[in-house]
């Protein structure tokens, strides 16, 4: 097994000028050499019989040339500033921020008017990631009592959620 910081004290500085004769800024070919040193750590090859300057040499290398190439399959396109403008913008206009902000704080409140075994059971299930066994399991309940809570605090946020929208 390599000792890595050793190497890195050893190689690093070299791996980087190395980087940045081959074209790089000094921060892409940081970037690179601390990947080199990575895919040392989590993919080093077996055994003692291998020159670890040498591997991380072609590995930063090998990164070097794969970030060239992705670089060049990028396609830059020249657009006329009319053109760029009638470009769509997807963020969401001031009128959705605030519609979505009230709806939010619908949902919250109706969370609230919720029994708290329901809304803890909704919370764990929806919130939470867990599967309705989990939640079950956690709360002392059945599963199909589980699913009956979470059903429940579903059909209640769908039916304040069509309250506040009418």
């Amino acid at each position: 097994m390599w000792d890595l910081q050793n190497l890195f004290v050893k190689h690093a500085r070299e791996i980087d000028r190395s980087l940045r004769r081959r074209g790089h800024s000094p921060e892409t070919a940081a970037d690179l050499m601390q990947d080199a040193f990575v895919r040392l750590m989590t993919a080093a090859p077996k055994g003692t019989d291998h020159n670890p300057r040498a591997y991380l040499y072609q590995v930063a290398r090998n990164l070097s040339v794969d970030l060239q190439r992705r670089e060049r399959s990028v396609e830059h396109v020249n657009l006329p500033e009319e053109e760029f403008q009638q470009i769509a913008d997807l963020s969401p206009s001031p009128e959705t921020i605030v519609y979505d902000r009230q709806r939010v704080m619908v949902v919250e409140r109706a969370l609230q008017d919720l029994p708290e075994r329901t809304r803890r059971a909704f919370e764990m299930h929806r919130m939470g990631g867990k599967t309705l066994n989990e939640v079950a399991a956690e709360l002392g309940l059945s599963t199909s009592r589980t699913w009956t809570l979470v059903r429940h605090a579903y059909l209640h946020l769908r039916a304040c959620l069509k309250d506040e929208a009418a």
